[in-house]
């Protein structure tokens, strides 16, 4: 039994939103880029981009993201659906990490409440378009819709 809405007729606006989120990690992890050049990669210093502390690693892990992301939205058939799902869980566990960290000298990517709180977000957003982008046959929907009328 699907545990996710196959076939939403919204599917084409969350997959758009999931686009629009892989482009915000590469300006992003390009900015920051552009922004640390010269530091130590997981330099913790007082880099900003777009309001958020950042460094070297972190600009580069965001740009690499958005690039899968990116892909993964190219691509679609379902692909996107896992890419979205996995690297929102992975954005998520970065971002509690980051938190955890913030003022210690474990804060390897050099966070701030604001990279914390647009990171969680993202992941969020990433999660929330994996669950409703899923395509499958007519069958499947049909199946998913008379599961989800019994609950």
């Amino acid at each position: 039994m699907a545990h996710t809405p196959v076939n939403h007729p919204a599917r084409p606006i969350y997959r758009a939103i999931g686009g629009l989120t892989g482009l915000y990690l590469v300006v992003f992890g390009v900015l920051g880029i552009i922004a640390s050049t010269g530091n130590e990669i997981l330099a913790q210093d007082d880099t900003r981009v777009l309001g958020q502390g950042t460094n070297l690693g972190f600009s580069l892990l965001s740009v690499l993201l958005g690039i899968v992301v990116l892909i993964g939205t190219v691509l679609g058939r379902n692909i996107d659906v896992a890419i979205n799902q996995w690297l929102a869980y992975g954005l998520m566990v970065i971002s509690l990490a980051g938190l955890a960290f913030i003022r210690t000298d474990a804060n390897i990517f050099n966070f701030s409440i604001t990279t914390v709180i647009v990171v969680m977000t993202a992941a969020l957003v990433l999660l929330m378009v994996g669950m409703y982008g899923k395509v499958g046959t007519e069958d499947e929907a049909e199946a998913f819709q008379k599961a989800r009328l019994v609950l």
